[in-house]
């Protein structure tokens, strides 16, 4: 159920006070984009866009909600909000104008990911949605990703849901892991929400409920014919793979086959090796062994590299949950506001850290390809009309420059929202998935290593470079 109140207390209490001084139709920019790489990788996948779209769509303070927000009070017991503030919460209705990167777009830090402008009031209201259905969904995406390309072109089956933060949680986590390349989920309700395939057989509950293991096995090859994918390593692997094999040729007499066996335990390079001897050497060569077990990119790189007989790798805990790294770390900041005069100005955030320093301007990026393959991003301020230089600066290190030759162009924030109608049509999420392996293939092999890859280049254009630098200037009190 989508609500208006899933937000931060400030962004209310920002806007009542835009409100009260007159402010709150005053226009600004804001951008989202995260700062640094998401584990230690060299790219992100673009995610979460059609959840923040619906919830656009829907914008709206109910009855009850602005009857909720009556109730609450300030350190004086008197009430936080003014009655005549909350009646105009309800009449709200959304008229910002969304620029987005597509999800399953390869993205960058520093980049936007989102450009909102409208109110000042409507932007700053959006803030904590955005961001939590942005930072979450990409992040778990690009953990994806990083898992498949592990696996060589082996399907990756997501099995998170028992163990994801929460139902919602569970079911994002199912979306952003097919956007970033896994072949199916084992969450149902994903299945049933957004078409991804489901796979699943049984437990080790299921061998522990019978006599024996063959028991089991046998029993669950009568029930469901079609989906034999045994758990072999509840008591001992080995036997458990004869026991499979035994059932699997009472398979085979009724026309069906034993689809694989799953290893859930143990050292799975050399359980897997004896494994699929056994079942070779019976005449099971056309089944598949599974694996799971904690399993993330690099173990999954490092069992492979290791020999491991392995055909299928499920994957829950550590790409449900993004193990290693619990946030995105994405941030929405105030980029360029108009005056009074209805000019556009741009505006800096200052920081010690310099990577904290936002970069101003109405700011759109522009991806430079050579050939099949992306050879650069600029950021660029629209305000400032279209870049003249191919040159762009790394907003860290001014000596970092980089010449791009004149080469095919486009730019990746296009409109999909505007005055409370999304502008672009719902896309299915296989073509979506589609879309992100063709951007990644398009990356250079070491921009996708999963450890020290190469840094992709991103730069600021030159007169944004400059732009930014005088306003740090000013700030700190120094001529420009």
């Amino acid at each position: 159920m989508q609500t208006t109140l899933l937000t931060d207390l400030y962004q209310l209490t920002m806007a009542q006070g835009y409100w009260l001084l007159g402010r709150h139709e005053q226009n600004a920019t804001f951008s989202l984009f995260f700062r640094k790489q998401p584990f230690s990788g060299g790219y992100a996948v673009a995610c979460g866009l059609e959840k923040a779209l619906a919830y656009l769509q829907n914008f709206a303070f109910s009855q009850d909600e602005v009857a909720y927000l009556a109730t609450l009070q300030g350190y004086d017991e008197t009430p936080l909000f003014h009655p005549e503030f909350l009646q105009y919460l309800q009449q709200l209705r959304l008229q910002v104008e969304v620029l987005a990167a597509a999800e399953g777009t390869v993205v960058f830090a520093q980049e936007p990911l989102m450009r909102v402008t409208g109110s000042l009031l409507q932007c700053q209201l959006l803030e904590s949605y955005l961001l939590n259905v942005i930072n979450f969904e990409t992040l778990v995406a690009t953990k994806a990703s990083r898992i498949v390309m592990a696996a060589e072109g082996e399907p990756v089956l997501e099995f998170g849901l028992r163990r994801a933060q929460g139902n919602d949680g569970a079911l994002a986590a199912s979306r952003a892991s097919f956007v970033g390349g896994c072949a199916a989920t084992s969450n149902v309700l994903a299945g049933y929400q957004y078409g991804i395939p489901v796979r699943g057989t049984h437990a080790h509950s299921w061998v522990m409920s019978f006599t024996s293991e063959q028991e089991s096995f046998q029993a669950y090859a009568d029930a469901m014919p079609n989906n034999c994918v045994f758990l072999i390593d509840t008591y001992d692997t080995i036997r458990g793979v004869k026991h499979a094999i035994a059932v699997g040729k009472t398979l085979q007499e009724k026309g069906k086959q034993l689809l694989g066996v799953r290893l859930d335990s143990g050292d799975l390079t050399y359980l897997s090796q004896k494994v699929r001897k056994i079942l070779d050497e019976a005449g099971f060569a056309q089944t598949k062994i599974y694996a799971s077990n904690d399993l993330d990119e690099l173990l999954i790189r490092d069992i492979k590299q290791q020999g491991a007989k392995i055909s299928v790798w499920g994957v829950g805990t550590k790409l449900s949950t993004a193990y290693e790294q619990p946030a995105l770390g994405g941030v929405y900041k105030l980029t360029a506001r108009q005056d009074n005069s209805g000019k556009w100005l741009p505006t800096l955030k200052m920081s010690e850290q310099k990577n904290k320093v936002n970069i101003p301007g109405m700011l759109q990026i522009r991806r430079y390809e050579l050939g099949e393959t992306f050879c650069g991003d600029m950021i660029y301020d629209s305000l400032q009309g279209e870049p003249k230089q191919h040159i762009i600066i790394d907003p860290k290190n001014s000596s970092r420059r980089k010449q791009i030759k004149h080469t095919k162009f486009y730019d990746l924030l296009q409109p999909v929202f505007n005055d409370g109608k999304r502008l672009t049509t719902q896309q299915d999420l296989f073509s979506i998935q589609e879309y992100a392996k063709k951007q990644l293939a398009s990356l250079h092999e070491g921009i996708t290593r999963l450890r020290n890859p190469h840094e992709y280049p991103v730069g600021l254009e030159s007169e944004l470079y400059k732009l930014r630098e005088e306003m740090i200037l000013q700030a700190r009190g120094f001529d420009a």
